[in-house]
């Protein structure tokens, strides 16, 4: 399953803190730092408004993490390409 792929799966994962952190793992795989940091920091931010304001907003969140990850794709050139293969 490529990077992407996983991440995308993660997204509807029942535990944040955890799918927060395996995604942070997987992104370290790829060049694309700013974009990388940029939908690390925004999926956390959708984390804790879950967490804190209950599941009314969990589609919306899941929506715009997934929107935030196609940017990252689309710089990436929609190819995983790893530091160190």
């Amino acid at each position: 399953m490529q990077i992407f792929d996983r991440i995308d799966s993660l997204i509807d994962a029942d535990d944040c803190r955890a799918a927060i952190e395996e995604t942070r793992a997987l992104l370290l795989q790829l060049e694309q730092r700013h974009a990388i940091d940029d939908f690390l920091l925004d999926l956390m931010t959708l984390a804790f408004i879950v967490e804190c304001y209950g599941r009314g907003f969990e589609l919306l969140a899941r929506t715009l993490a997934r929107r935030r990850l196609a940017k990252v794709r689309l710089l990436s050139g929609g190819v995983v390409s790893a530091r160190a293969k």
